[in-house]
């Protein structure tokens, strides 16, 4: 199990990205390898805006989110009144970006990996959580 975080998503449906490839060979791999894949419900809406923005289509942000949705083994988490409080504190406390924080809330409390593009959101939630990139 590994929370996958939105800068993976996003540069696995931006061909144009540096790190397409990286994303796309980690996530097929991760899919036929029986991974979970474990999201927040708010990485749909981050990662279709973000697609929507950098592809300059919504409908290719809106067909992204419906892409998630059918992976095999994926696990979208709510983001409840417990998740929100730890991702609260970790935002104040380690100074993550608010969305950035759900993700590492995610990690902390099941315990799992967090797999980012991110190097601020890595180096920041590296204390709690596990931190990867995928191998480029």
């Amino acid at each position: 199990m590994i929370v996958v975080d939105s800068s993976i998503w996003v540069s696995r449906m931006v061909p144009q990205d540096a790190f397409h490839s990286a994303s796309r060979r980690w996530i097929a791999n991760a899919v036929s390898g029986g991974e979970t894949l474990v999201i927040p419900s708010l990485a749909l809406a981050e990662t279709a805006g973000a697609v929507a923005r950098r592809t300059g289509y919504a409908v290719v942000g809106r067909q992204t989110a419906r892409w998630i949705l059918r992976i095999p083994g994926l696990r979208v988490d709510p983001v409840d009144r417990a998740v929100a409080m730890v991702a609260a504190r970790l935002a104040a406390d380690l100074m993550l970006r608010g969305p950035d924080a759900v993700f590492v809330a995610l990690a902390y409390r099941l315990g799992v990996p967090l797999i980012t593009w991110d190097s601020e959101q890595a180096n920041r939630a590296s204390p709690l959580v596990t931190t990867l990139q995928p191998q480029v």
